[in-house]
């Protein structure tokens, strides 16, 4: 298993726009066979940064679901989403695995 983890930087005055976005991925990520943990948007603290955490049995079937992100409708829209609003700055994206489970 491998879990992805992303850190945005995102526009405060553009959450609505984040949030839409976010919502769809949850969604899509799990139509292609993720498995999408959520989206944690600022509280406290930074107002312009969030994190999302979604795992995919092996990065051989995160990289088919990137492939296939590429071409299909609902993920262009979802990324058009993104650059037209501009709600996302930047972000950072980290590859971790699981600690083995209780023996």
């Amino acid at each position: 298993m491998v879990t992805i983890h992303l850190k945005y930087q995102i526009d405060a005055d553009k959450l609505a726009d984040f949030e839409d976005y976010g919502r769809r991925w949850v969604r899509l990520v799990n139509r292609f066979g993720g498995t999408h943990h959520g989206y944690f948007l600022p509280s406290e603290g930074d107002s312009d940064i969030a994190y999302a955490l979604f795992s995919f049995p092996s990065l051989a079937a995160y990289e088919q679901y990137r492939t296939d992100s590429m071409s299909d409708p609902e993920c262009r829209e979802a990324f058009e989403l993104a650059r037209r609003s501009r709600c996302i700055k930047r972000y950072e994206r980290r590859f971790l695995r699981p600690l083995d489970g209780p023996a």
